[in-house]
């Protein structure tokens, strides 16, 4: 089974239990967020991406050149710990890419806007063996395009959902899901954004933009 196959399976059996309301709102947001992304903010491949530092789960400084010390690195931009759609992808990434990634000496490292707290509540429940960065005020997803501001008649159903992001982030602001690859100069050679959040980039899909370089 593909990882976009799972999430389908995931968003239909939810769809079964979800109350009327509910299920509507969150099967017209993606819609939405798809219809607004405006593409050409994206990073684009060829460009350089800057450097950065970021706190890690364990409370560690981690850099893009610390990523790229070895190898290509594979920057997972995510929504946070309270979507499930998050948390089964960093799974099979876990499970599917990272024991390949050390024969190209490339690193895995998962980003979102939360905050440290719930960065340490990902990489614990999901077992996750890469750092899973707090990138607090989106400052390194805004310098790849990626940040959006959640709609106001989208967060009441968010809250009860257990997704207050003024909880879990301080403000409204999200990432869109996306995949980079950056190469040991900090040359972004793949991208792949999901303003659909119920949908991912495939592990097999990643592994070969790391063995093309």
């Amino acid at each position: 089974m593909t990882l976009n196959s799972a999430l389908t399976d995931f968003r239909t059996e939810g769809m079964k239990v979800w109350p009327a309301d509910l299920a509507a709102t969150l099967t017209k947001h993606p819609r939405d967020l798809v219809e607004a992304a405006k593409a050409a903010k994206f990073a684009a491949i060829g460009t350089t991406a800057g450097d950065f530092t970021l706190p890690d789960a364990d409370g560690s400084a981690v850099s893009l050149g610390d990523l790229t010390a070895d190898g290509p690195a594979v920057l997972v931009f995510y929504r946070g710990q309270w979507c499930p759609y998050c948390n089964l992808t960093l799974r099979a990434y876990q499970a599917e890419v990272v024991p390949e990634l050390g024969k190209h000496g490339a690193r895995l490292a998962a980003i979102s806007p939360q905050l440290p707290d719930c960065s340490v509540a990902v990489k614990e429940n999901n077992e996750l063996g890469f750092p899973v960065l707090s990138d607090v005020g989106n400052v390194v997803a805004r310098s790849f395009g990626l940040t959006f501001t959640v709609d106001e008649d989208v967060r009441p159903t968010m809250v009860k959902i257990g997704a207050d992001l003024t909880k879990h982030n301080g403000d409204w602001e999200l990432a869109h899901p996306a995949v980079l690859v950056v190469d040991r100069e900090h040359v972004i050679r793949f991208v792949d954004v999901h303003p659909d959040y119920t949908t991912r980039t495939e592990p097999a899909d990643i592994l070969e933009a790391v063995k093309s370089l």
